[in-house]
């Protein structure tokens, strides 16, 4: 039997909450719904009543979900995004319903970004909207229409398309003068890191050993969470990074970085994979899909 509708929380208190969830910040969520800051904390604290639990936990100047409130807002952004949406088109009948394509943060801004430009000039009646998240999103619960998404070949679902495999490279900037990662090069250089544990591949020490390199010490190294804070890194010339070819490629072309070592092709068993929802919502996610798999045909060739 359905949850009785009654006793659900007030619209406009979930509405404060993803707002205050959406910015961390209590006095710029006010600003964006044009309201006082305490008739948003009002709000969040009504909330907090009606379930039973702390959302939010309060410091100087600073807010942070508890688990229960970072479980709800997980729940509730998408939800209300998919209703704006929903509502904007009613609104606005002529308004393109755009396609939407996820993927990783790394992927969005390294490889898909830089190309979208190119899309707009061959289909400019086509809109397309990047939902980057680093989280799986549901295709069909989130609204999603086309998900790139990293996995092993097994675990791969079913009509999954084959876009590209991995293969590193060591990339840095032109103004650190490195012709070649030896020995003699490696000592004297920062390596930027992926701190990843559960991705071997894109660390280091697989790379120098497959190079006869794992015993020179180089000079430091700098760790990140993210891969595109490695490459953002490496172009502001803090040190070598271990690039992931098909994401880097594009700045290798235009000479914003240059490779300083050997490709170590499939460097892993995972793969970048299309997935498609069952059902397109319109004709343009095919045009997409396959513009997606055309940037990714060139993209597989990868230079020894």
């Amino acid at each position: 039997m359905p949850y009785p509708l009654s006793k659900l929380p007030p619209l406009d208190l979930v509405r404060g909450f993803v707002a205050v969830g959406r910015r961390m910040s209590i006095t710029v969520a006010a600003q964006d719904m044009h309201v006082t800051q305490s008739a948003i904390s009002r709000q969040v604290r009504a909330l907090e009543a009606h379930l039973g639990v702390a959302l939010l936990s309060r410091g100087f100047r600073s807010v942070s979900f508890t688990s229960e409130g970072a479980q709800l807002f997980r729940m509730a952004d998408p939800w209300l995004t998919q209703l704006g949406e929903l509502a904007g088109q009613w609104r606005a009948p002529e308004r393109r319903t755009p396609v939407t394509v996820t993927t990783t943060i790394g992927v969005a801004s390294l490889w898909l970004l830089p190309r979208l430009g190119d899309f707009q000039a061959a289909h400019p009646t086509v809109d397309v909207r990047v939902a980057a998240d680093n989280r799986v999103l549901d295709i069909d619960r989130d609204g999603v229409d086309i998900a790139i998404r990293y996995s092993p070949r097994e675990t791969a679902p079913d009509g999954a398309r084959w876009l590209f495999g991995e293969a590193v490279v060591p990339v840095a900037h032109p103004l650190l003068g490195i012709a070649r990662l030896d020995a003699a090069t490696l000592a004297g250089q920062v390596l930027l890191e992926f701190d990843d544990p559960t991705r071997p591949w894109l660390q280091w020490s697989e790379w120098l050993q497959a190079h006869q390199l794992g015993r020179v010490q180089p000079k430091g190294m700098l760790r990140f969470n993210q891969y595109d804070q490695i490459v953002h890194a490496a172009l502001a010339g803090h040190g070598v990074a271990l690039g992931r070819h098909a994401l880097v490629e594009p700045l290798l072309a235009q000479q914003r970085l240059v490779a300083v070592g050997d490709v170590l092709q499939n460097a892993a068993r995972h793969a970048y994979w299309m997935i498609c929802g069952a059902q397109p919502r319109s004709a343009e996610v095919n045009i997409v899909a396959d513009w997606l798999a055309d940037q990714a045909r060139a993209t597989a060739h990868v230079p020894g």
